[in-house]
């Protein structure tokens, strides 16, 4: 009996929920892998919104509009053709999730309600209060379920990613994985693998807004057997974070959005309580600096500055590195209508109350925009891509497939707010139906897979089990992960130089070396959580390489990658017509000649090797450098 086709999905996010989806409503069998139970997925942490053009405010927003903005705000650096089609996508795409019945935030007409968010001037962002993650994943999982409850779709919760199982000729036919509770180290075979693994926020250790199952483990063990990764060296660092000891938390752009301010005494030494300052002593340094956009302008811009008000300029409140975020102007029954999350988490984890004092808040790593490298087809007759192409979303590994926070596709150099439900969404929606149409062409049954390489593949991923297991070494692997946090932080942040990259390199080679020695207290073969953990923090430590050797290879400032040393500033005070910006502008031409292109990872024993690819410009020509003043 012919067995029916099968696609394997690892992760349960609204990429990896979505790509299940369209493949099971095809008429194929699909497994889902999630290291918990899916509805904790990283996806419901998301707060403030979702983009997509409606303009139901009136403010003549266009899907063009949404275009341009994504493109500018990633500094160019992303193609342009699945840009093009996500945005065109959006509202029908927040319609479906209005069918499967996310309840969106209304206006008093009963209308979809729209919030501003940071890089635009236009109100686009859908939101559920500052819930807006948790409402779509669950309702994108209510339709997988039923996929299910139809025998379609089976679920693997607590189970975890170990490797890719490829056959002869390097197509991927399977993977192993490890049952969390009882380590138990299987096989699965699939016609098709698809990566929806989320981000690695947990790179940057607790000084990350990621939740603790951000590592990017999966998508590192997949470069490690021959994926490309893209663009890693972009990592975004969210402005506003609530710094703590444990870890930081996203105090999402949605407060800003709604009219927070950011700002800081003028006088360092000013010790008197924020709401006691008069205003004529606050400097709001981003509407100083960007008028046009004041606080919602975009994250990259938006860090810098604070990084730039605490450490150049010593303004950091108390001397210490923090600015203060307020929304204390604003209307309390507003606020805890439209921000209550947030709200409550900073009063449970701060102990005091945003609705009366300004929250304290620092840039902290928040979102890859780099990942796993993906391929597009271009549909010549739209411009966009061309919709149900196997090339859409396929790594450069045959039968694997990428999607979500974990591949590289649409935000170049910097993401705008609100676009990573939207990408997330759409990219897993589009990699399900690539996948459904790439198993529609095979010709190859699975059952002329030969079993070796299933087993060969179960015996590897055993043996690093034993040897971390047995290890008799004197690493605490807590303790190296913390210190990976801290080195990231410091030498891989939102400032960067050569030199320090350099520094950083070489103490990532020392941290891998140490892991290999890590001690995890327990040589139990049954839910030892310490084993999980220590192979994360191998592939986290492996993968900060990879981010800090691509940074190091760029030498430009670009988006979320801020070197100093080859900074081009605008000119101060010169706008478009003068001659001073049109030097400018052609020495930003130039330098897009020569890095306007996505740096490419790929596994060596020495290290990653790094190569560049052309980036598809054909929506919007580079013409007009971004200028957020």
């Amino acid at each position: 009996m012919k067995r029916p086709r099968k696609v394997i999905v690892i992760g349960g996010g609204l990429g990896g929920l979505w790509a299940a989806l369209r493949v099971a409503e095809a008429g194929f069998q699909v497994e889902i892998f999630s290291l918990f139970e899916v509805k904790r997925s990283h996806s419901v942490c998301a707060q403030g919104g979702i983009n997509a053009c409606f303009d139901t405010k009136g403010e003549r927003d266009s899907v063009w509009q949404h275009i341009v903005d994504t493109l500018k705000g990633g500094a160019y650096l992303a193609n342009q053709p699945p840009v093009k089609s996500m945005c065109h996508e959006a509202p029908g795409l927040i319609q479906t999730f209005e069918r499967m019945g996310a309840t969106f935030s209304r206006t008093p007409e009963g209308l979809m309600d729209l919030r501003l968010f940071g890089g635009v001037k236009h109100r686009r962002t859908v939101f559920a209060g500052a819930s807006t993650g948790q409402q779509l994943l669950y309702g994108v999982d209510q339709e997988v379920r039923r996929q299910e409850a139809l025998g379609r779709v089976r679920k693997f919760e607590w189970w975890e990613f170990l490797s890719l199982v490829k056959d002869g000729q390097g197509a991927c036919k399977g993977i192993v994985a490890m049952n969390l509770r009882t380590l138990e180290v299987s096989a699965f075979c699939a016609d098709a693998v698809i990566l929806a693994s989320g981000g690695m926020g947990q790179v940057y250790g607790h000084r990350s807004t990621n939740s603790t199952n951000a590592t990017g483990a999966a998508a590192c063990r997949a470069y490690q057997q021959g994926a490309w990764f893209a663009n890693t060296e972009f990592f975004q660092f969210h402005p506003t974070a609530m710094l703590g000891d444990d870890k930081t938390r996203l105090m999402s752009e949605a407060a800003r959005g709604e009219g927070g301010r950011i700002w800081v005494p003028k006088d360092p030494s000013d010790s008197r309580k924020a709401t006691r300052i008069p205003e004529q002593d606050r400097f709001y340094f981003l509407e100083a600096w960007y008028p046009s956009y004041g606080n919602t302008v975009a994250r990259d811009l938006a860090s810098r500055a604070i990084w730039k008000v605490v450490h150049e300029l010593g303004l950091g409140v108390g001397g210490e590195a923090k600015v203060y975020l307020d929304l204390t102007h604003l209307n309390p029954g507003f606020l805890e209508q439209r921000l209550h999350a947030i709200l409550d988490i900073y009063r449970k984890f701060h102990g005091a109350d945003p609705v009366h004092e300004p929250m304290e808040i620092y840039p902290s790593a928040h979102y890859a925009m780099g990942g796993l490298w993906v391929d597009f087809e271009k549909d010549e007759a739209s411009g966009g891509i061309k919709f149900g192409s196997t090339r859409n979303h396929a790594t450069n590994i045959p039968g694997l497939y990428a999607c979500g926070e974990c591949d590289y596709g649409y935000h170049g150099a910097n993401r705008l707010g609100a676009n990573s439900l939207l990408s997330a969404s759409f990219s897993g929606r589009v990699a399900g139906e690539s996948v459904a149409n790439y198993l529609q062409g095979l010709q190859e049954a699975l059952q002329a897979v030969p079993e070796r390489y299933f087993s060969d593949e179960i015996a590897r991923q055993k043996c690093i089990n034993r040897q971390l297991t047995d290890n008799d070494g004197k690493e605490n692997p807590y303790a190296l992960h913390h210190q990976l946090g801290e080195l990231m932080s410091s030498q891989v942040g939102v400032v960067r130089d050569n030199a320090t990259l350099q520094q950083a390199i070489a103490s990532l080679q020392e941290l891998e070396q140490r892991s290999l020695r890590a001690n995890l207290q327990e040589r139990n073969e049954w839910s030892n959580q310490g084993l999980a953990y220590a192979r994360q923090l191998q592939e986290m430590i492996r993968l900060g390489q990879v981010i800090a050797s691509s940074a190091l290879a760029r030498n430009e400032c670009r988006g979320a990658h801020y070197k100093p040393e080859f900074e081009l500033a605008v000119p101060d005070g010169a706008y478009p017509g003068d001659p001073a910006y049109e030097a400018y502008r052609q020495a930003w031409k130039a330098q897009n000649e020569a890095w306007l292109k996505s740096s490419i990872a790929e596994h060596a024993d020495a290290g990653p090797h790094i190569d560049y690819r052309a980036v598809d410009l054909s929506v919007l020509p580079p013409e007009e450098p971004r200028d957020y003043r």
